[in-house]
């Protein structure tokens, strides 16, 4: 059997990537695997910060689109760039085990964030990053900051800019972990929905994938996912918006926490809910609900109305 994998090119995607051929290749050395790079959208537009792109599926739809056409069978994602909605003929049909879901600062001079020099430069790409750091320190600079984790590292030495926030997930992947300065509690930044774990997406009428890839599902990850992309989906399912999500699985129950924040973090709509596991896309709903109803809606209609009178619906 030849299973064709679909995936972005970047270091990080492509070590990922590697991460499930290896095993695959373990399980079944009878499966030939091919690892087909596909550039997104979100990969073409450097030069500007994600948030001004706007629209959904940035750094999927081309490959989703591969995937229905059939050239692949397939696609690798980092599920926190994967909207909650997926096209008809889709649907994410493995899980594997989540990596650690944390974001991290790494500064020139090994400062943690609450010793940072005021006005110090910090560099991050994310709405939802830069928003909890000025909740947490609004007198930090926040500065746009694009590209491969790579890139982003040399920056923080070659740019002015005295720190970095990353997710942990892909310092660790990348052999980068001893450049970590200091791990963020979850209390001062939640992180994106489905940080740190991947999603293999499939072909729904694609049974024999599935049944052949099934081995790397993982149980509580999955229904900590279901949660947190259920939580997601209540809130429009963008993902380069102020939206943060942390769901766990523990002695059969779920526990998540969710956060819509404004721009400026000066607003943060906060709550959390738990329950069974079998009831996680509820528990995600009801949460979403929750946040609207105290006023976040007010933070998504801005944001959404923006994109919408730009032109940029990412569709």
């Amino acid at each position: 059997m030849v299973i064709r994998i679909g995936t972005r090119a970047s270091q990080l995607a492509l070590a990922q990537t590697r991460w499930v051929v290896d095993r695959i290749s373990a399980r079944d050395p009878d499966i030939r695997v091919h690892v087909i790079k596909i550039r997104t959208r979100g990969d073409r537009i450097l030069g500007k910060p994600l948030s001004t792109i706007g629209g959904k599926g940035l750094f999927v739809k081309e490959i989703e689109q591969a995937l229905i056409r059939r050239k692949i069978d397939v696609a690798v994602h980092s599920l926190k760039d994967v909207p909650a909605e997926l096209p008809d003929k889709l649907y994410i049909g493995i899980i594997p085990e989540r990596e650690d879901p944390h974001d991290v600062v790494i500064s020139k001079d090994n400062r943690p964030l609450e010793d940072l020099l005021e006005d110090s430069p910090i560099g991050t790409s994310s709405l939802r990053r830069s928003a909890q750091l000025l909740h947490f320190r609004p007198d930090l600079k926040i500065v746009p900051l694009r590209g491969n984790l790579g890139t982003r590292i040399r920056k923080l030495h070659t740019a002015d800019i005295h720190a970095i926030v990353v997710a942990a997930a892909g310092l660790k992947r990348l052999g980068y972990e001893d450049r970590i300065t200091q791990f963020l509690p979850f209390d001062l930044m939640l992180p994106a929905i489905g940080q740190g774990a991947l999603g293999l997406e499939l072909r729904q009428d694609d049974h024999e994938t599935r049944d052949r890839l099934a081995f790397l599902d993982h149980y509580p990850t999955r229904v900590a996912l279901e949660a947190e992309r259920s939580f997601l989906m209540g809130l429009r399912g963008g993902c380069q918006v102020p939206v943060a999500g942390y769901a766990r699985f523990e002695d059969g129950a779920v526990h998540l926490a969710g956060l819509v924040a404004n721009s400026d973090g000066s607003t943060i709509f906060r709550d959390l809910v738990f329950g069974p596991a079998e009831n996680a896309r509820e528990l995600g709903a009801t949460l979403a609900r929750r946040l609207l109803d105290a006023g976040a809606s007010k933070i998504l209609d801005e944001i959404y109305g923006k994109w919408s009178t730009n032109g940029a619906t990412g569709e």
